[in-house]
């Protein structure tokens, strides 16, 4: 439920806090103090567009601040709404309310926040859409649609999960069915395309790179082309180091440094046996690198063979880095990619054949989950039908006649292949089912029935909308209802009427109803009332008893310091108050 809400320049209102009771509140005041504001502020934390020409005069920002609770919610809408705070990384406050934020800038974006953190409008929207249902004028107008009476009927025969069924059958279905199309009409095109990708597979493992084999031919090619270089400094190195194996001349370091240490090491002298043992030390040295030389030299190719087949692989190597990809590790990629693209192809008419079959499968399938939503509905309808025009009777509507038709969605023109039900009938299998759902309404039962959008007055359709809601409202029980001059158009004893079923409606629901009818706001729990509080700025007030009474009067006849006034405005809310 809404438990307040806080508006800062916005409209008429330069700064209101209210506070919302369990039950039903109703809102009210003179026309021009701005409580509409109130709803337009909840449909800012609804997500809507935010305006900046509601931004108060002088001001640079407006500010709406809910506080939301779901206390009295179902088990399932509570973990739905937890998601969603977790999935925003918002948090409740500490007596685990949320509070939800929206600004609008008069010169920039409008910011949104849930229990203290950022998040999109989108994101705003989607927590406040699962607490609080707005209606208003534009809403009224959204129920002439067909998607929105669809809605409806799916709502009251509780047709999710065939719906769900039906939409997972379809997803599956549509992917097939777009593949075997795909795959038909392009057959030529890909066969072609498959042979290209066959001839460069078989080029590419006819060469067979290994990974990263074009850089290290680079280093080997490198040494090889300077092998005389390298040779000739390697065997002058272990000649220095060791001696020439084939000249019996002069020896080398090794030598030398034998000599030295045999030389230190045979005297008694402490200080040169220490030198000696050092010498022994450069001695393992020198021998070590003589002998890594020397393996050194036996590893160098003895002829230019080695180089010109180190030159011949890397020619068959970059044969294909010019065609694929910079280097062998983007073609060894390019190929793993092809191969995919490759087992995906299949153009045979063996694989066509099995894709038809896999199509005509998964079409058999969505067809008994259409059929089956379309039961679901049509058993749902009549039910509605008779709901809603027991309660448009209580309306003050006696005559009226409500009726709920489902037929099927003929196929789209430019549909190739619609789905086929088991009757044999080809349907459009749309993306929430293959049924289209009409409301049709005569005020007058015996009159030809018409669609709602073509046989409803403004007055009319507040009340099959409020007929609906109350009708609805088992599945959106603890929820927020709020009800913007739902009561337009009409007066007298429907006035009345709509005053006992906004009531009825809030034994199960938070109900806020922005009204001018007295006789709908003597059935409130709360009233609030906006008020002019000079400079053109707006607050809203809760009402106590003698207050009360005078509004009710200003409503009633505009005469709120009148006995006769005040009397009449006592007796209509005794009279409410006593069928609570």
């Amino acid at each position: 439920m809404l438990a307040e809400i806080r508006i800062e320049s916005l409209g008429a209102i330069k700064a209101a806090d209210a506070e919302f009771d369990r039950g039903l509140t109703v809102l009210t005041g003179e026309t021009g103090t701005g409580k509409t504001m109130v709803v337009t502020g909840l449909h800012l934390l609804g997500g809507a567009r935010a305006d900046a020409d509601r931004v108060r005069s002088g001001a640079t920002r407006a500010v709406v601040e809910g506080r939301f609770s779901t206390v009295e919610v179902d088990d399932a809408l509570a973990a739905r709404v937890d998601a969603m705070l977790a999935e925003a990384g918002a948090d409740r406050d500490d007596d685990g309310s949320i509070i939800a934020m929206r600004s609008v800038n008069r010169d920039g974006p409008s910011r949104a926040a849930l229990g203290g953190r950022s998040v999109p409008a989108k994101t705003l929207g989607g927590f406040t859409t699962e607490l609080l249902t707005l209606h208003g004028q534009n809403d009224q107008l959204r129920l002439m649609r067909p998607e929105q009476q669809r809605a409806a009927l799916d709502r009251y025969a509780e047709a999710a999960a065939p719906l769900d069924r039906y939409r997972r059958a379809r997803a599956d279905w549509r992917a097939a069915r777009r593949d075997l199309i795909e795959r038909t009409g392009k057959a030529r095109e890909l066969a072609q395309e498959a042979d290209r990708l066959r001839f460069a597979l078989t080029e590419i493992d006819a060469v067979a790179p290994e990974p990263g084999e074009d850089d290290a031919l680079v280093a080997d090619i490198r040494r090889l082309s300077e092998l005389d270089a390298l040779r000739e400094a390697a065997a002058t190195a272990r000649a220095a180091l060791s001696g020439d194996p084939e000249d019996p001349g002069p020896a080398g370091a090794a030598a030398a440094i034998a000599t030295a240490r045999a030389a230190l090491e045979g005297t008694d002298e402490p200080v040169l046996a220490g030198l000696g043992v050092q010498l022994g030390e450069a001695l393992a040295v020198v021998g070590e690198a003589g002998r890594e030389i020397g393996d050194y030299l036996a590893g160098l190719p003895s002829d230019n063979s080695t180089l010109e087949t180190k030159l011949a692989r890397q020619a068959e190597l970059r044969s294909l880095t010019r065609k694929y990809a910079a280097d062998i590790d983007g073609v060894l990629a390019w190929a793993a990619d092809a191969r995919g693209r490759l087992a995906g192809m299949d153009v045979s008419e063996e694989a066509l054949t099995a894709l038809r079959s896999r199509v005509g499968e998964l079409g058999a399938r969505l067809a008994t989950a259409a059929v089956a939503l379309t039961k679901a509905r049509t058993r749902a309808a009549t039910g509605l039908a008779v709901a809603v025009t027991e309660e448009l009777s209580g309306l003050a509507m006696s005559d009226a006649e409500f009726t709920v038709t489902v037929s099927a969605l003929g196929p789209a023109p430019d549909d190739p292949a619609p789905l086929t039900l088991p009757s044999g009938e080809p349907v459009q299998a749309g993306p929430d089912g293959v049924d289209l759902v009409e409301f049709g309404f005569t005020a007058h039962r015996g009159n030809t029935v018409l669609p709602l959008a073509k046989s409803a007055s403004g007055g009319e359709l507040s009340r099959v909308m409020l007929a609906l809601e109350v009708v609805l409202a088992v599945s959106t029980a603890g929820t927020t209802m709020v009800f913007d001059e739902v009561d337009a158009g009409v007066g007298g004893r429907a006035a009345v009427q709509i005053g006992r079923r906004l009531a009825r409606l809030a034994r199960t629901h938070q109900v806020i109803v922005v009204t001018h009818l007295p006789q709908v706001a003597a059935y409130a729990d709360t009233h609030l009332v906006v008020t002019a509080a000079g400079g053109g700025a707006s607050v809203v007030r809760r009402l106590d008893a003698e207050e009360r009474v005078a509004e009710l009067a200003r409503m009633l006849a505009g005469l709120s310091d009148s006995d006769t006034g005040r009397a009449h405005a006592r007796e209509l809310l005794e009279a409410a108050q006593s069928e609570r």
